[in-house]
């Protein structure tokens, strides 16, 4: 439109100046032209004139015409303006509203939610162990006293007997299936400060539980690199004790382990613990109470009740235990192939359980405070605990204990030793116990296990190749052997004698363990373990134990294991 106009313009301002100039010329003519001459030149140049006139005011018109398309013009590009910027602003409130949105995710299976801005978060947790087991027991040899009677017991030591023990007969182990963890529950994280956990199990040892609170707990990381959590949990006792459950290599903690923990930790365990790590070092430190569990697990524990109450739940006491449970470990060659660590853990019983409150005379007798040391062999479809020192007069028990472990790509090593310490309150000789195990693993597909820097241990290798129906891999195959020695045993004397005052014949726990684990993707595994178990214990007491004084109660036997499990 634009172009026309301007043509237009133009040819009229063409016209017009040509015909001025020769009006113009016109006047310039000689004075000897004749006065027609002059008038017709003239009438010329008012023509010219005029014309001029016209085309101004044509000029004028197409001017006017011009103004007026390039204000419609002005106002279509307002328009589109506004088109464009109604759009973007659409658009914008749509990304926000997407934004805005909570997120979720599913790495490694685990589902979890969070706000957009990451301040509110929560992740869904379950864990499934279904265990199978086998028992092959050796046939009792000729035992002290002569003929062929089977003396394998279990139970309590120290004259202590219950009524859910038979002590008269035979220990025959069960065949058969148990689920050994069955977990749900939730954590997260508010305002990424102030992390939570809310974890209920429902499996058992020996025997399911009809559920409880396996952890509950708060924790403020606002302090960085430190940490400081309240409720129930397990404190930092170990390697073992700080390693998943879920990515252990072999069914169960060795002895050492287990009973270590149980002095003032483990599982379900009321505390308030300070902890922190950096790229190299781990230190914690807990102040511990009582444990919550509704059932006795089977699990070791300084016991607060007697056997009789321990089958029917954690009994009421007349004063929870206090105790103190501390580690710090070191990496001095951390690389990318390469791991070795070395450290060391401990605990304190600052003062046991007061279970049974005071006589008639308002005295609390010094008996009723005491201190008990347990274990199952590493393996629980059958809860027997075969070394067991009974209920120990004391006020105090501690353990200290070492660490290291070393991992060279796909081997892996560990090894802990501990030494136990109980202090009577009478005037019998305080006795002192030992435990140590070695493990290792060949990842044969080639993956490492994890390092976990915020526990200080080693989790499940990442399967570089999972299990699938179409185009998948083999997933993850981990051969592991361990040996552990667990005695309980102090000035326990000779075969065929009775016990001295201060011998305590809770027996030694020697077991041989091959495990191969088949890790089918991050939540999925298959594994298998063979040990081989041998118990040497002499009889604490021949009329409660119906056996000849000193007689061996102990026995060897072999166990084969399968557990399925799916974890996330």
């Amino acid at each position: 439109m634009r172009i026309q106009v301007g043509r237009k313009l133009g040819l009229f301002g063409g016209a017009a100046a040509a015909t001025l100039l020769i009006a113009t010329g016109a006047l310039a003519a000689p004075d000897a032209a004749s006065e027609a001459d002059r008038d017709a030149r003239i009438a010329r140049l008012e023509a010219a004139v005029a014309a001029l006139q016209s085309a101004a005011q044509d000029n004028a018109a197409l001017r006017a015409q011009n103004q007026e398309l390039q204000g419609e013009v002005s106002d279509l590009q307002a328009q589109v303006a506004d088109l464009k910027s109604t759009s973007n602003q659409q658009t914008d409130d749509i990304r926000h509203t997407i934004a805005a949105q909570p997120t979720v995710s599913l790495a490694d299976g685990r589902p979890t939610f969070s706000t957009a801005d990451g301040n509110f978060t929560a992740s869904l947790r379950g864990v499934l162990q279904f265990d199978t087991a086998f028992y092959s027991q050796n046939s009792p040899g000729v035992a002290t006293g002569g003929g062929a009677t089977d003396f394998r017991r279990d139970g309590p030591a120290l004259g202590s007997s219950s009524s859910n023990v038979d002590l008269a007969h035979a220990r025959e182990l069960k065949d058969g299936a148990l689920f050994r963890r069955a977990r749900i529950g939730v954590d997260g994280s508010v305002l990424k400060t102030f992390d939570y956990r809310l974890l209920f199990d429902f499996g058992g040892s020996g025997t399911e539980n009809t559920g409880q609170v396996y952890e509950a707990w708060l924790q403020y990381s606002g302090l960085q690199p430190l940490k400081l959590r309240v409720g129930a949990f397990a404190p930092a006792m170990g390697l073992e004790d700080q390693g998943s459950t879920n990515g252990m290599p072999f069914l169960e903690r060795p002895g050492s382990s287990d009973v270590a923990r149980g002095i003032a930790g483990g599982d379900t365990r009321t505390a308030i613990a300070l902890f922190g790590n950096g790229a190299r070092w781990f230190f914690s430190a807990a102040l511990t109470g009582r444990t919550i569990s509704a059932i006795n697990s089977g699990a070791v524990l300084a016991i607060n009740s007697t056997p009789s109450t321990a089958a029917l739940g954690t009994a009421q006491t007349f004063g929870d235990q206090l105790g103190f449970v501390g580690r710090v470990n070191y990496l001095p060659i951390r690389t990318p192939t390469d791991i070795v660590l070395v450290g060391a853990h401990g605990a304190n019983v600052l003062h046991t359980a007061n279970n049974a409150g005071p006589a008639t005379n308002g005295v609390t007798p010094l008996s009723t405070y005491v201190v008990r040391l347990r274990d199952t062999p590493e393996l629980r479809v059958d809860g027997t605990q075969f070394v067991d020192t009974g209920n120990i007069p004391a006020r105090h028990a501690s353990t200290w204990g070492l660490e290291f472990a070393a991992q060279h790509k796909n081997l892996f090593l560990q090894a802990e030793y501990e030494s136990f310490n109980v202090q009577r309150t009478d005037t019998i000789a305080s006795p002192n116990f030992s435990a140590w195990y070695v493990e290792g693993t060949w990842l044969i597909t080639g993956e490492q296990r994890k390092y976990n820097a915020g526990a200080a241990a080693f989790d499940a290798p990442p399967v570089a190749h999972p299990v699938k129906l179409t185009g998948g891999g083999w997933g993850a195959w981990e051969l592991a052997l361990r040996y552990s020695d667990l005695d309980l045993n102090y000035n326990q004397g000779a075969l065929g004698t009775a016990p001295s005052s201060s011998a305590i014949r809770g027996g030694r726990q020697q077991i041989f363990a091959a495990g191969i684990n088949w890790y089918f993707n991050p939540v999925m595994r298959v594994m298998l373990n063979v040990e081989r178990v041998h118990i040497d214990r002499l009889s604490p007491n021949a009329t409660n134990y119906q056996t000849p004084a000193g007689a061996q109660i102990g026995q060897d036997f072999t166990a084969v294991a399968i557990r399925t499990q799916a974890a996330f």
